[in-house]
């Protein structure tokens, strides 16, 4: 059949519109691809080849407040391998194992991943910039060199457990290091190359390099040189006593600032792995608790006072050594007692039934109302991990015995931390304050302060007036009372004893104590608060008053002289016990000859110098007071 002229134009016609329906389709799709989706096409290529070799950004470092730099970086190359890049995976896991002293099968199976990219754990990660070099020398296909580094603490086992530590990929794993990762970590760089299916690397293309952010530099509460002799005095104490444990906390009670903060078992952080969890979780300040004993003394005071349930020096009692309270007999830690003596007498000898009879002046309800105001029964809120919020009873379940025993410190469990931010409120006015341990945010480069923490004042607990008879008792405890060991000349003391017992399956351990002393000065005008806590000292007494009260004195006394407080005048005289060591005023001898000193009949050795019969100059200086026998230099001249 023969086909129309017509027809066979209609279907060229026909053909012909289709096929330009079609191209212009496809041309359409081609502009859109090259010029609207071109851009995130190549992208998504070049995505594909991509391999990107990390760089660790610098962890912020952690400074105390006097900027001595207290958590550091120091370099530490990784070794990274890219596996498709290995041309000769034996050779290569033969080489590298010789190198980093591991096997050759764990470096060949590491290295023959079918992965982007791989590290060798841990002998390749965090080496020694010794060790990166000899790598490099190897020369080695597919194996790269990435900067990194690795934390690194100056002063070795100082302050660990408040700082914690870091891992081996820089993130925070304990203490401030985990409690402020975020801030401290700061965010990875890249260098990020090309590479096609087979790995090999497409020299067309340019690498591109991402800057790592270093975290924020951290600047503490603490100041290195209180934490030093915190440090110091610990270490005697482990020495003297081999303790079970010990905690030592200062703190300045105007603010809640955490001065020093250390704790027995310590630990090296860059050594944790060797270390029992134990010993590196368990940062007992503001973990442990325990009942506190005759410390928590100082809360029934400050409350029996708030409420005008006593007046220290007019009212008495009579402590025959023990009170009875439903049926049970509680004792008083002197046998025989004290017998007759006022309530401010009581204090000083933490006399168990004073402190029963205060408790019933102001029964349960008041008692436990002040309990909680001074924050016991809740974490205070301290910024480090880990915080405890003791054990009290419920108040509804309170009778005559529990209300007895708590009032003198047993049956109650509280945390060091606790203690002190309480007995700081009890000193400082009557404010409670919430503890803390991080002071300001510092950018790295410009060492501008980013961010602050500033004091809390969480509520006022007593008032000023009954704060000032707070102090005035505690300081009285240590001039003549049973903190006399505390006893610093001229910085007027105040402070509290506590002797507690340990309990066991519900049973108090024998001869096992927690012994304590909480200390603060200057008595008129706080500076510092102290705690220090013993565990189970040996060969000793176990008294707070005969193992922490010296140490305390020691921290005070060594921590207001770097710190520039003044020395006061009106401090109340020691009361001298046959244990006590005779002490001399330094006399003023400048001007007095040799003769005249002679007939003085000092009880001092003296060493001069210089020519002449006349003093000059003296060490130390007049009214210092030394013990008897005591080395004194005279420089003599003439007139």
């Amino acid at each position: 059949m023969r086909v129309s002229n017509v027809t066979v134009r209609r279907r060229l016609v026909l053909v012909l519109v289709v096929g330009l329906f079609v191209f212009g389709v496809v041309a359409v799709r081609l502009g859109y691809v090259q010029l609207v989706m071109g851009n995130w096409l190549s992208e998504k290529a070049k995505d594909s080849w991509s391999r990107n070799i990390p760089f660790e950004p610098n962890r912020g470092e952690i400074l105390d407040r006097n900027d001595v730099p207290l958590a550091t970086n120091i370099s530490a190359p990784s070794v990274l391998i890219v596996p498709r890049q290995v041309q000769n995976p034996a050779a290569t896991a033969e080489a590298l194992a010789a190198s980093l002293n591991t096997s050759k099968e764990k470096v060949y199976k590491t290295i023959t991943k079918s992965e982007s990219m791989v590290w060798i754990r841990p002998e390749g990660k965090k080496m020694t910039n010794e060790k990166a070099n000899e790598i490099r020398k190897l020369n080695l296909s597919g194996v790269y060199i990435a900067e990194d580094n690795k934390r690194h603490y100056p002063y070795g086992a100082y302050l660990s457990h408040v700082l914690g530590f870091s891992g081996i990929d820089n993130q925070g794993l304990t203490g401030i290091e985990s409690y402020y990762d975020d801030e401290l970590s700061g965010e990875k760089g890249q260098v990020e190359y090309y590479a096609d299916a087979k790995g090999k690397r497409m020299p067309a293309l340019a690498d591109d390099y991402t800057e790592p952010i270093d975290g924020l530099d951290l600047r503490l509460t603490v100041d290195s040189r209180i934490e030093t002799i915190i440090e110091r005095e610990l270490d005697i104490a482990e020495a003297t006593y081999h303790p079970d444990g010990a905690v030592a906390v200062a703190m300045d009670p105007k603010t809640g600032e955490i001065l020093g903060m250390s704790s027995r078992p310590n630990f090296n952080p860059e050594e944790f792995q060797d270390v029992s969890p134990d010993v590196w979780n368990q940062n007992k300040p503001v973990w442990s608790t325990y009942e506190p004993g005759s410390t928590f003394k100082i809360i029934t005071l400050a409350a029996a006072l708030e409420e005008n349930e006593v007046d220290l020096e007019e009212d008495h009692f009579h402590d025959p050594g023990s009170i009875e309270v439903a049926g049970t007999k509680l004792r008083c830690w002197k046998s025989g007692g004290h017998g007759s003596q006022s309530f401010l007498e009581g204090v000083q000898n933490s006399c168990n039934p004073g402190f029963v009879m205060l408790g019933e002046r102001l029964g349960k309800e008041k008692l436990f109302s002040y309990i909680h105001k001074f924050g016991f029964g809740e974490k205070t809120g301290i910024d480090l991990q880990g915080e405890a919020s003791g054990i009290l009873f419920d108040v509804d379940n309170v009778g005559p015995l529990e209300l007895a025993t708590t009032a003198f410190g047993q049956g109650v469990s509280v945390t060091p931390i606790q203690q002190v931010t309480a007995v700081s409120a009890a000193v400082n006015g009557g404010t409670l304050y919430e503890p803390y341990i991080a002071k300001e945010w510092l950018d790295p480069e410009t060492g501008a302060v980013v961010s602050k923490n500033t004091p809390k004042a969480k509520r006022q607990v007593i008032s000023k007036e009954t704060s000032e008879e707070v102090r005035h008792a505690l300081e009285t405890v240590v001039a003549l009372g049973t903190g006399k060991n505390a006893y610093v000349d001229g910085y007027r003391v105040g402070g509290k004893t506590g002797t507690a017992q340990k309990a066991k399956d519900g049973a108090y351990l024998k001869n096992n104590h927690i012994v304590s002393f909480i200390g603060f000065a200057p008595a008129d005008d706080p500076q510092i608060v102290v705690y220090v806590a013993i565990d189970n000292p040996k060969d000793t007494l176990q008294f707070g008053g005969i193992v922490a009260a010296p140490i305390v004195g020691n921290i005070i006394h060594d921590s207001l002289t770097v710190m520039g407080v003044e020395k006061r005048e009106d401090q109340i005289e020691k009361e001298k016990t046959w244990l006590d060591e005779e002490m001399i005023e330094m006399p003023d001898l400048v001007g007095m000859t040799t003769k005249e000193i002679s007939q003085a009949m000092y009880n001092l050795k003296i060493d001069s110098s210089g020519e002449g019969n006349t003093v000059v100059a003296q060490a130390p200086d007049p009214g210092v007071k030394l013990p008897s026998g005591s080395e004194i230099r005279l420089y003599m001249g003439d007139k």
